[in-house]
This record gives structure tokens, C-alpha cells and sequence, in this order.
């Protein structure tokens, strides 16, 4: 990974925190301190960069972001804003075989989702491709680099290992003349592609394998879909990312920590190119003589047990139907997440807890759901669905009268009164949920059983009496009485079981209602020794369930709003499949974790 509001009718996201430093609706809460704002700060202190700060989240648009982009995108929009400073979105698109602007327009609608913006217009490293070919003659003419007419195996095999030094290119001491004219050539269009590559002079012998003459063109006769066909040669992506950064001026390059090994060859493309050249090609308005040279510093990524984070195991999973696209509700991608129903509060301050070191760690998937969690507990109004329906008749209340049925009031949520009430018929027929009846009931189960009486969330209390049962002896309908002294008051003298949900069944809706959980069985599903990571997929990620009964307000609901189901869990509306004929409502997070039971 590289460093890299249709917001819920019912979610804060625009409501709190600072995401790394980027306070968002009136936040003040201090931004958290790690050690990348240390280096920052003593920049400051010191005048580097004349005072400026300016990064950038420079994403490659070959598939959708996740959950690990969020903490980059916090913080290099976080640090920028918290030190009145910029922060650029930049596509490296040097690699169109596996880019496409269904890419590009994801990954820009997550970042607005998220309450980021952009400074200035969006660039794009494709825009600088001109620029960056007259580098390349520049380093070619300066006899820093050269065409090398090996094959892609062969310079493989020419690289060397980890532990032995590399061979140099047959190649390599070709006359800068030879070199400028096969690389304009290349540029021509005159070669098929891996006839040739242009390479960096560097060292062969070099400890890191990066700086071993490293490819920075190679030939690719491919449409791209910003510059058309006019290339039929392609950057890399070290070499044009680190020049795109300092064409933009950025101060702090702020990558993961698989970039370190990367950084001696960042360094290197910009040392070698004349400074004055690269500050006139730029957006700098600083004299050359005070431009300094972006820096880059590396965190360490995002890691979360249960989950993959790699993108190309993600891609794979959506092209090969393992999941219904980048924006299935079991994904970790910012999609995923926000079709399930979480809210950019919560992920903002997910990667506030995460925080920012150079220590490699794995996130317990815990500490992401307690952060949705706690911001729907909340935010999101309460309401309630029978999952699995069984009817309820209570054989002593009266039928409905002329006037209609009796109307309760219900609080929409138990500590926020601004949220105010809603209205619930109350009827002689009921449904509750087949989980809260047990004919033969366990010890210390605290439902309805016969000849045991519970009540009825904001309601009445009830007393099964007689159980109806179908032919194979299922419950299908139960026969009981309710107390019409009980509403909204405690009954003296009488043992309650408990308190359960339930609907009018006259005037419930249907809906659907898909139970997602994790995506993995398995805490890391990476470990290669319990083989391919699609082992690990868990059969019960999905469970949809039809035939559903909620209560009639839901019908109401707003694309993306959020609910908690009293006693079932946080619910959303699904954004792309509930239309007013079809509810259908997808399960954020449970109300406590379940998981840390069947883990322990």
C-alpha cells in the first residue's frame, strides 16, 4: 500500500473528530501526536520549506481504496490542514493495463466521503509525462542513465539476489549518442514491448537491490485513459513519483514502511537531476535558491486480523465472484465499509486509535467495530424488526375500533430527546421473534415460555397461554393474554422474564435483511500455512434473511440511514437494492462482540 457526504440520514459523520489533525465540524480536540508531526514541527521550527507544508495522497487507480488507505489519507490531509498547510490528490497512473476511470471516480467520491478535500485541481502523474521524458534525457546525457537491450528474464537474472552482487547489463557502456537515440526511438513508437528498457547507472554491487540499475521506462503499447495513445513508453512508478513530488513542491512524502528500500532510489533520481530544472517545471513561487527537496518518511501500514488488505487479493476476490463487487458490504474497501453502514466519523476515528508509528502491528477488527459502535449508540435513532417472525394473538384485547388501532409513543433513542418520539400501532395481533420463545426453556432464560409473562418493548405485558403448532410440531402461533394496567408501568407482585421486541403484524412492513459478518474465519488469513487465503473465507458472511417484519416508521428510512434494531444490532439501508417497495437493510455491527467469545 502506498501513503496512501450522501453521508447516513442518521450518522454524525459530520459531526466530531480530528482525524489525525483535521478537525472536522467544529472539532477541538487536539490532534494526536506521533513522530511523524515531531519531524514536522522541527521543520517548521527550523524554516525548512520557508514555513510550508505540503503533501499529498498519490493513490495508483487500479482498484478501490480500504480500509488501510483511510489512515494515509488521514494523515496526509491531517498534517496539511492542522499546520495550515496543503495536501495534493495525485493519481500515479504509470501503469494503464490495470487503471480505468471507474477507479479514479471511486477513489475520488471515498476521499470527499471521508470530509477531505483536495488543494487545487486533481493532478495526475500522466500530466507530467513530458516532463518526466526530458528528465530521463537528461540523466541519459549526463551518463546516469542507459537503454539496455536485455530481456525482461535476463535483466532478472542479471540483478542478482539478496545475497549475491548483480552483473552488469552487456549494455551498460553504451555511448550517450547510442542511448538518446534508442530511447527516442523507443518514444517513437519503432520497438515492441521488452525489446528494450531504460535503466538508471547506479551499482550493481549495491546492498539494495533497488539501486542495482533499476528500470525507470519500459516500453508498452497500451491506451491510457488520460493520455490517449500518444506514449508507447510508461514510467515506473519509483521514478515518477518521486519527481512528480518535487514538480509539486511537496515537503513530506509520507509513505509505508515497504517504501523504505525505495527511499535511497527517491533520492538518488532527485539529486542527480539539476534542482533549478526541476523547480522551473514545478508549481514552486520560491527562489531556487531556497527550494528544497521533498522528504520522504515512512509509517507503518495498516494491519486487521480477519481481514486481507492487499489489493490484488481483493481484485481477485470481485473478479472471480467471491464477493459482489469492490463495494460488497463484507470489503474491507471505504465502499464496502459505507454500503454496511459505517460512518466516515467512525473510521476517522478508528485511525485516531490506530495512531502512527514505525512499528509493524495488527489491529484487532474489535477496535474498528467499537468505533462504530460507540458513534451509532449515538447517532442512530432506535427501532424495531422481527427477524424470524412468530405470531403472537393476545385473545383478550379488543378488536380495533372505529377510530382505528391504539398508538403508542416510542422514544427515538433513550438519551437524546432532541431526536424526539415516533408512533407504533399496538394491536391484538403481534409478531415477535422466534428466538424469544422457548416451549421447554432453558435455566435462567429470561423470555417467554408458557405460562410466563414478559413485556413488550414500550408496551404492555403479556402471558403465553397456549402454543399452536404446525404438523411437524413447530410454533407457529401463540395464544396470550396482556394486563391492561401495565403500560408504561411496572407490575407489582409479578415476576417478569424480561423485555422483547416486537411489530403490529396488521401493520408491519416487509423487509430483508442481510446479516453480514467477517469475511474470514481465520484471525490471518495471509498465513501461508493454512494455505490459500481463500481457505479462509467464512461460509456465514453472508446470511440474507427474507420474510422480515419491521416496524411501519422504516418505511420512511433514507438511503444509508442507520438504525439500531433493538436487541438485533445496528442496521443501514442498503444505498443501491432498498427501494420503497423492497426495504432492504444491511447489518452494520452487532451490539457487543461476539467474536471475542468464539476466539477466546
Amino acid at each position: 500500500m502506498k501513503s496512501s457526504d450522501t453521508f447516513s440520514a442518521n450518522s454524525s459523520a459530520n459531526n466530531s473528530t480530528n482525524h489525525n489533525g483535521d478537525a472536522v465540524a467544529g472539532s477541538t480536540a487536539p490532534a494526536p501526536s506521533n513522530f511523524i508531526r515531531h519531524i514536522i514541527e522541527q521543520d517548521l521550527q527550523t524554516g525548512k520549506h520557508n514555513g510550508r507544508v505540503q503533501t499529498r495522497f498519490p493513490p495508483e487507480p487500479n482498484g478501490y481504496l480500504h480500509i488501510g488507505h483511510a489512515k494515509s489519507i488521514c494523515l496526509n490531509f491531517g498534517v496539511a490542514k492542522s499546520n495550515n498547510g496543503f495536501c495534493n490528490l495525485r493519481f500515479d497512473d504509470t501503469n494503464p493495463e490495470k487503471e480505468s476511470q471507474e477507479f479514479i471516480n471511486a477513489i475520488k467520491a471515498d476521499i470527499e466521503w471521508l470530509g477531505f478535500h483536495w488543494s487545487g485541481e486533481i493532478r495526475y502523474a500522466s500530466a507530467y509525462f513530458d516532463a518526466l521524458y526530458e528528465f530521463a534525457l537528461q540523466l541519459i546525457r549526463a551518463g546516469k542513465a542507459y537503454v539496455c537491450s536485455l530481456s525482461p528474464d535476463q535483466a532478472r537474472e542479471y540483478r542478482g539476489t539478496l545475497t549475491t552482487h548483480g552483473t552488469p547489463s552487456p549494455y551498460r557502456n553504451r555511448t550517450v549518442e547510442e542511448n538518446i537515440d534508442l530511447f527516442t526511438r523507443m518514444a517513437a513508437g519503432e520497438f515492441a514491448e521488452g525489446v528494450h528498457s531504460l535503466r538508471a547507472k547506479i551499482d550493481m554491487a549495491s546492498p539494495n537491490i533497488n539501486m542495482r540499475d533499476p528500470v525507470i521506462y519500459r516500453i508498452r503499447h497500451v491506451h491510457h485513459h488520460q493520455t490517449g495513445d500518444k506514449w508507447p513508453i510508461y514510467p515506473m512508478y519509483d521514478y515518477a513519483h518521486c519527481i512528480s513530488d518535487a514538480m509539486e513542491c511537496i515537503t513530506h512524502s509520507l509513505c509505508t514502511l515497504e517504501f523504505e528500500d525505495h527511499r535511497p532510489l527517491y533520492d538518488w533520481i532527485l539529486q542527480n537531476l539539476d534542482i533549478a530544472t526541476l523547480h522551473r517545471a514545478s508549481d514552486s513561487k520560491e527562489g531556487v535558491e531556497s527550494y528544497v527537496l521533498p522528504r520522504q518518511i515512512e509509517f507503518a501500514r495498516l494491519n486487521i486480523n480477519y481481514t486481507v488488505m492487499s489489493k490484488r487479493k481483493l481484485k481477485e476476490l470481485v473478479m472471480q465472484g467471491y464477493v459482489k463487487g469492490w463495494d460488497d458490504p463484507r470489503m474491507p474497501t471505504l465502499s464496502g465499509l459505507r454500503r454496511r453502514g459505517f460512518t466516515s466519523a467512525s473510521i476517522r476515528n478508528f485511525c485516531d486509535r490506530v495512531g502512527i508509528s514505525r512499528s509493524e502491528s495488527v489491529v484487532d477488527l474489535g477496535m474498528l467495530e467499537h468505533s462504530i459502535r460507540d458513534d451509532l449508540d449515538k447517532s442512530a435513532p432506535r427501532a424495531m424488526c422481527v427477524l424470524r417472525p412468530l405470531k403472537v394473538t393476545l385473545t383478550n384485547y379488543p378488536l380495533d375500533s372505529l377510530d382505528g388501532p391504539e398508538v403508542l409513543e416510542l422514544s427515538c433513542h433513550p438519551k437524546e430527546e432532541s431526536m424526539g418520539k415516533r408512533k407504533l400501532p399496538f394491536a391484538r395481533e403481534l409478531f415477535i421473534d422466534a428466538s424469544d420463545f422457548e416451549e421447554i426453556p432453558p435455566p435462567q432464560y429470561k423470555r417467554l415460555s408458557p405460562g410466563t409473562e414478559v413485556r413488550l418493548r414500550g408496551a404492555y405485558v403479556i402471558r403465553c397461554d397456549q402454543v399452536i403448532k404446525d404438523a411437524e410440531g413447530k410454533p407457529v402461533e401463540l395464544l396470550c393474554s396482556y394486563d391492561a394496567a401495565t403500560l408504561g408501568v411496572n407490575p407489582q407482585g409479578r415476576k417478569v422474564q424480561g423485555v422483547i421486541h416486537w411489530v403490529p403484524a396488521q401493520h408491519a412492513i416487509d423487509v430483508e435483511v442481510r446479516i453480514y459478518d467477517r469475511l474470514f474465519s481465520k484471525e490471518n488469513p495471509d498465513d501461508k500455512t493454512v494455505g490459500d487465503y481463500k481457505e479462509c473465507l467464512n461460509p456465514e458472511s453472508l446470511v440474507t434473511l427474507t420474510g422480515c417484519k419491521a416496524e411501519p416508521s422504516l418505511k420512511l428510512a433514507a438511503p444509508e440511514a442507520s438504525f439500531q434494531f433493538e436487541r438485533e444490532g445496528y442496521f443501514c439501508v442498503d444505498r443501491y437494492d432498498s427501494t420503497p417497495e423492497k426495504m432492504v437493510f444491511n447489518r452494520t455491527v452487532t451490539l457487543r462482540d461476539s467474536w471475542a467469545k468464539i476466539s477466546s
